[in-house]
This record gives C-alpha cells, sequence and structure tokens, in this order.
C-alpha cells in the first residue's frame, strides 16, 4: 500500500468544517490533505437551497457553497483526496497514522472533521426526495415550507424541537410516531401538545413518500401499525428526525467517544482532543447546533489550534505539550 508522508495535517471530511479548517491551514502555509470520503462535501450537498449562511443575501445551494469552500481552500494549496473513505487510523503512535482503502496517510497533526449522518427511513421515495420536500433539519429548511401541512416523523426530543420550530412557517404539522408514547422529555411533549398548530398520529410509519423533484412533496403513505391498513395523507414537506450518527466508528477506542458516540472534547475552550496532536470540529463534535455556520467556525478554531501546536512542536521538538499549556487560552 502507498504510503504519503508528504502533508504535515490530515483532515478528515470535506464538509464545512473540513474546508474552513484546509482554508485557515493552507493560508498559513502548511500543507495538509482533506480526505472527502464517500460524500464529499458533506451533508449541504444533499440540500438545495441555503439561505441562512452569512454572505449570500440570494441564498445559495448547497453544493454549490461546498464547491466555493473547496475552491478558496485550493487557491492557497490545500489537496483534497475524493472518494477515499478512511478504515482505519492509528493515534496510539506518533506520526500518526490514517488509512484508507487506498493509502496509508502519515502526518505529525490530524483533524477530525467527519461529521455526522442523519437517521433515514430508508425508502427509495425518501431518498430519491432529498432537498425537494424530504428534509432533515428544520432550522436550514423551514423558512421554505410557509402555510403548508408538513409531517414530521419521530418521538423524541428532536422531533418534538423540530415540529415546535416549524409551527413559525406552517399552517399544520403532524407529527408521526411508531410508536404509542414518545420519548421526549416531559416538558418537550407539553410544548408540543399544547401548540395548537400540532397533531399527533401514533402506531403509525411512513411507507412511502409520493412527488417529484419538480413539484416536491405532495403526499404521504401512512402505514397503521395496529391495523396495517394503508392510508394516504397529503403533505408538501417531511422532515426525518429520528436522531443523526456520528461519523466516527473508524476512531473508536482511540478517541473519548460519548454514549451517542460523539467525540468527547477534554478541554473548554479547545479542539484538542484525548490525544495531543489530534484535533476534532464540526458536527462529529456538535449534536446541539449542527449549523453549517457553527461547523464551519469550530473548524477555523481546530485549524488555529493545530497551526499553534505544531508551531510548538517544531521550536520544543517535543510531542507534548507543556503542563498546564492545553488548557490556557490565548
Amino acid at each position: 500500500m502507498e504510503r504519503v508522508t508528504e502533508y504535515q495535517v490530515i483532515i478528515i471530511g470535506s464538509g464545512p468544517a473540513g474546508c474552513t479548517a484546509a482554508l485557515y491551514l493552507s493560508r498559513a502555509n502548511i500543507q495538509c490533505i482533506v480526505l472527502e470520503g464517500m460524500q464529499p462535501g458533506g451533508q449541504l450537498t444533499i440540500t438545495t437551497d441555503v439561505e441562512n449562511y452569512p454572505g449570500f443575501p440570494e441564498g445559495i445551494l448547497g453544493p454549490k457553497l461546498m464547491e466555493l469552500m473547496r475552491l478558496q481552500a485550493e487557491r492557497f494549496g490545500a489537496k483534497f483526496s475524493a472518494l477515499e473513505p478512511v478504515e482505519r487510523v492509528n493515534f496510539l503512535e506518533h506520526p500518526f497514522e490514517v488509512q484508507t482503502d487506498q493509502r496509508m496517510y502519515v502526518a505529525p497533526a490530524v483533524i477530525v472533521a467527519s461529521g455526522a449522518s442523519a437517521k433515514q427511513l430508508g425508502l427509495p421515495s425518501e431518498q430519491a426526495l432529498q432537498g425537494f420536500g424530504v428534509s432533515y433539519c428544520a432550522t436550514c429548511d423551514g423558512f421554505f415550507f410557509k402555510q403548508k401541512n408538513i409531517v414530521v416523523v419521530g418521538g423524541g426530543d428532536s422531533a418534538m424541537e423540530e415540529a415546535t420550530f416549524l409551527t413559525k412557517f406552517a399552517s399544520k404539522v403532524t407529527i408521526i410516531h411508531r410508536r404509542e408514547e414518545m420519548r421526549a422529555s416531559k416538558i418537550m411533549q407539553e410544548r408540543a401538545l399544547n401548540n395548537s398548530k400540532i397533531e399527533f398520529i401514533f402506531n403509525t410509519t411512513v411507507d412511502e413518500v409520493i412527488g417529484t423533484k419538480e413539484n416536491g412533496v405532495k403526499q404521504l403513505k401512512l402505514r397503521n401499525l395496529k391495523t396495517n391498513e394503508v392510508t394516504d395523507f397529503d403533505a408538501q414537506g417531511l422532515f426525518v428526525a429520528i436522531g443523526h450518527t456520528p461519523n466516527t466508528q473508524p476512531f473508536a477506542g482511540q478517541l473519548i467517544l460519548d454514549q451517542a458516540g460523539y467525540i468527547t472534547l477534554p478541554h473548554a475552550h479547545s479542539t484538542v482532543t484525548n490525544i495531543q496532536g489530534v484535533f476534532a470540529c464540526g458536527d462529529a463534535v456538535d449534536h446541539i447546533y449542527r449549523q453549517a455556520v457553527t461547523a464551519a467556525g469550530s473548524g477555523c478554531q481546530a485549524a488555529l489550534d493545530c497551526e499553534r501546536w505544531l508551531t510548538h512542536e517544531r521550536i520544543t521538538e517535543r510531542w507534548d505539550l507543556p503542563k498546564g499549556e492545553e488548557e490556557r487560552v490565548d
């Protein structure tokens, strides 16, 4: 297997966090490579209009925004490698190793910006209409559903929060849950139950999404799990809120992960992980905001932290920070 050793930093992930980290590092004249994985550009590549990213008053298509971010990083010398999913890492020895299905990358520092993936219903029709009426982020897309009937699938806090937020725009929001009882916290349930715009359908799943890319979602086929009866339900939007899965599987056993699989950062105001020289940012860390702009901001932080760490190492020729250095905030 080819062994690549020419880069100072390996960035895993090419969403807003990874691209921003690459931009800042390359502008600092630090050689870096971005391993894009199987979904170059991250989740924004399955989003149509993005109207809440600063600097684009008329909005911008998600794939176009990621293309511009990549081009800006490449302008300053960052390298990108597409379709190379990370299979294995070795962060326990230095320099660090990141193995894909094609090469072994070796570098003094790594930034993990691998993101998270929204859990899906697994329907072919759902996948076909992603970005055309099917969404996984109310904050991102709710504005496009003014005065429309919207369905939210899920029974947890995320679903209640998404549904409540969507009532700012929709004429009606219907929460569909496969069980008799919701698992959301009591306060979140009460907030949704007391909202006159929100209705509930229990013991039900979505079997199919009806619509086209030209006209969007028009209807859902719902299955009652008690009677097995399938009915048509008019809706112009489907928001799936059944959780996210952080793309952190290759790092298990080396980086500290929480119960949901998100990377835990041990020090406040720092993107350094439990391993000095390995930094983490974006949705692989953030399970609260999950916005393109917050991911980009944390990518900037990771790059600055990484640059300072590399500069320190070049001066001291040591691979561990002095006692207390990891907690210092400049």
